[in-house]
């Protein structure tokens, strides 16, 4: 994304599984920024119908395909966690027509004059790339034992398919290394607003000075 004539900041929105990006994103969308949710593009393209369904049953078989014809979502993750190789041929299928989406949703966001558009990738850091595609990096961030408690609380998932996860993630340390902005989502949910109010004060400020 660099290079751009355009005032309008994109930013790369990221954190762990479990770190509340989506509370984040939702919360700056509610004072009028433009989001693309990548997580919404790929569900999209393993949906029924999908174009990503075909690629997927060709590289993995009929076993991780629902009945539905959606993607069997809990069978791919049991595969791409367990076998680093097909993990990497997912993301070979997912990734170029994740990408696609992503850059169809920001030319949108464009189009409409947001005043900053979020990109929100769990993925960012271990994607590589950051400061080449976007202005700004924003890494919501809490301790992994709150990570892992959250995910555990809404997934049902056991200790060891959480850990399993969060180690094919970049570390926490990782990310608070490629952070240009934090938001601290580790303790009450009061302590939210103010940050949130302060990031999206801030996105509108650096837009305007472009």
């Amino acid at each position: 994304m660099s290079g751009r004539t355009h005032p309008t900041l994109i930013i790369g929105l990221t954190g762990g599984i479990g770190s509340g990006k989506s509370t984040v994103a939702d919360a700056l969308v509610t004072r009028g920024a433009a989001l693309v949710d990548t997580d919404q593009i790929a569900h999209a393209l393993t949906a029924p119908g999908g174009t990503a369904i075909e690629p997927i049953r060709q590289a993995f078989g009929d076993a991780v395909i629902a009945p539905d014809g959606r993607m069997d979502r809990a069978a791919m993750r049991e595969r791409a966690f367990s076998d680093p190789q097909a993990r990497k041929l997912l993301e070979g299928v997912l990734h170029p027509l994740i990408r696609a989406g992503t850059d169809a949703g920001i030319a949108a966001a464009l189009q409409n004059a947001a005043p900053y558009v979020l990109v929100a990738i769990p993925l960012l850091v271990e994607g590589g790339g950051a400061r080449g595609r976007f202005d700004r990096v924003l890494v919501v961030d809490c301790p992994t034992e709150v990570q892992v408690e959250r995910v555990m609380r809404r997934s049902g998932l056991a200790r060891s398919q959480v850990d399993a996860i969060m180690a094919a993630q970049a570390t926490r340390e990782q990310r608070l290394a490629v952070a240009d902005d934090v938001v601290d989502n580790g303790g009450s949910a009061d302590a939210l607003p103010a940050q949130v109010e302060r990031i999206d004060a801030l996105y509108r400020r650096l837009s305007t000075q472009r």
